[in-house]
């Protein structure tokens, strides 16, 4: 996934390691940090639960900041959840003004092949509607003076 930020790249990393930010963008999903880093910027080696509502069931995930190399990229595993494998990866390269925003987001769901079915047919699109929603905050949160509610200068 793709996204153009008007922004620079410090502040769209710095952003989008929130976990304010990620709560603000989640609340589709009623998403709360119950453990771990719950407010501010994550960092290589921490973590966050997160509790929220997917497929109306309420859900636990855990993920940790497995690597950080500020502000080009992070990656961010799951550690407990749902998924067999849940592995994102935030890239931000600068051109120009502009701030090019890229994640890779991989996961697999459990249960074999049924599971590889679920994730083809609804899970891929889910995840990349939840990515971009969350993205669209991120840039709009970056664009104007509301960054500063968030990241101190």
């Amino acid at each position: 996934l793709i996204t153009i930020i008007n922004a620079p790249r410090a502040r769209c990393f710095d952003l989008s390691r929130s976990v304010d930010i990620h709560l603000v963008s989640t609340a589709q999903t009623n998403e709360k940090a119950i453990a771990g880093v719950t407010n501010g910027l994550m960092n290589k080696g921490e973590h966050v639960t997160w509790r929220a509502k997917h497929f109306g069931v309420y859900q636990k995930l855990t993920t940790l900041i497995l690597e950080m190399d500020a502000p080009d990229s992070f990656v961010d595993v799951q550690l407990k959840g749902a998924f067999k494998k849940l592995h994102h990866t935030h890239l931000f390269k600068q051109q120009g003004a502009q701030t090019i925003m890229k994640d890779v987001f991989e996961f697999g769901s459990p249960m074999g092949i049924l599971g590889k079915i679920v994730d083809r047919l609804i899970l891929t699109n889910y995840w990349k509607r939840f990515l971009t929603n969350r993205n669209q905050q991120i840039k709009s949160i970056a664009e104007s003076n509301d960054w500063k509610k968030y990241l101190s200068t």
